[in-house]
């Protein structure tokens, strides 16, 4: 059996006492090398055996926001590759109380080459009157891009009772299932998602043989390697067009880093749909994170509300990304950016698939107006709060969750 290795990165485990580098040093001929701030372990995967070290790959202050609302998302899940009539529990009466626009009149979602010497105004305009907008020239090659809706798709294509063997717990974070948002609506949404949350070795181990399981692995970390790369550059370009240097957020760190700054993977499968005029792929929504960047492969469903417009279709573009605004980042500027409402539609001729990245500060940080954009004309309009603390509100409250850590209107004088 050849070799293989797996790469962990420390900032994803939780250590048991007395687990230091010494210790794992001490293992290293036989197990385990440092490469900066992960260990390499050498084995052949058949052989990790992590709890025997006492590690565990965890995020855990975020796979905890749910349990105080745990909700199973898979029990009732249909195999909706087979189904040739539309369901009851899938057919919505309404998709929305927002008008659908016309393609042909609508406005555009921007796009904007981030190699352009204006892209910080550019993204600054998009920001504050859509909350979205495509990227192209970004950096991340067409063949990552690729790979990453390849593995999603031969994901997908697994049996659903082969699927079963990694749901989502239902206090968990990581898994198959339906979205979090899925116990708000009435009806089901025509829908799967897989969720990775730090590694999915653990994962994908009950679903694949080792083989498949590495090149997975290999994939998705790849993927979250790039992704972090440009999620970062975005933030500080996105910043940047409201006047926002590094300094001026405390927790970035000296270079910006975001030190510990947490991100998950989405995987979404919107199965080929007998009546999509019926159908919801997934319902409106925000995102909690800062940002959340968005592969669509060549398939359209993605639809953003722009204010006194609609429904706007948000074109595929070969090699695009959409980026669009989380609910942190609008509390963040102080509600300089919206984030944008959207939701995904479905068709009858064939799956789509996409790819979401949600990028956020780190989970246990306050997150709050930054101080250079308040001032007595511009009051703070959020109280500060975690990633943390928002993920378990919004899964009890959905979308009244920021409304719940908004600030109160200062009473205004009436006396004359």
């Amino acid at each position: 059996m050849d070799n293989t290795h797996c790469v962990v990165d420390l900032t994803l485990l939780t250590l048991p006492a007395g687990f230091t580098d010494s210790h794992a040093k001490h293992n290293e001929p036989e197990l385990c090398r440092k490469r900066g701030p992960s260990w390499v372990f050498d084995q052949p995967s058949s052989s990790w055996d992590f709890c025997s070290l006492g590690l565990h790959i965890t995020s855990p202050e975020l796979s905890d926001a749910f349990k105080s609302m745990p909700a199973n998302l898979y029990e009732k899940q249909l195999d909706l590759n087979s189904i040739q009539e539309l369901p009851d529990s899938h057919a919505w009466a309404s998709l929305g109380e927002h008008p659908c626009v016309d393609s042909l009149i609508a406005e555009s979602v921007p796009v904007i080459d981030l190699s352009d010497p204006n892209a910080l105004t550019l993204v600054g305009d998009a920001c504050k009157s859509w909350g979205v907008f495509q990227v192209i020239n970004h950096g991340i090659p067409i063949s990552i891009l690729e790979a990453i809706e390849d593995a999603s798709r031969n994901l997908f294509a697994l049996p659903a009772e082969q699927k079963l063997k990694a749901t989502r717990p239902p206090d968990g974070f990581s898994g198959f299932g339906q979205p979090r948002i899925a116990p708000f609506f009435a009806k089901q949404m025509w829908y799967e998602g897989f969720t990775v949350l730090g590694s999915p070795l653990e994962l994908v181990s009950k679903l694949w043989p080792e083989e498949y399981c590495t090149k997975f692995c290999e994939v998705t970390e790849e993927y979250d390697k790039q992704m972090k790369q440009l999620a970062n550059k975005l933030l500080w370009l996105l910043l940047g067009s409201l006047g926002i240097n590094k300094e001026d957020v405390e927790w970035a760190g000296p270079e910006g880093q975001l030190e510990g700054a947490h991100a998950a993977l989405q995987l979404n499968s919107y199965p080929a749909c007998p009546q999509p005029d019926k159908a919801m792929g997934l319902a409106e929504h925000t995102d909690s994170s800062l940002l959340t960047i968005l592969y669509q492969g060549s398939t359209s469903g993605l639809q953003v509300v722009l204010e006194g417009s609609g429904w706007i279709t948000v074109p595929p573009l070969p090699g695009a990304l959409v980026v669009n605004i989380g609910d942190l980042l609008h509390i963040l500027s102080n509600a300089a950016f919206p984030s944008v409402l959207h939701r995904a539609m479905v068709n009858n001729s064939k799956q789509r698939i996409s790819v979401a990245y949600f990028y956020g500060p780190p989970a246990t940080i306050p997150v709050a107006p930054i101080p250079k954009l308040v001032d007595s004309s511009h009051p703070p309009v959020y109280r500060s709060v975690t990633w943390s603390e928002f993920l378990a509100t919004k899964a009890k409250h959905f979308n009244k969750a920021l409304s719940l850590v908004r600030m109160p209107v200062p009473e205004t004088d009436s006396s004359e």
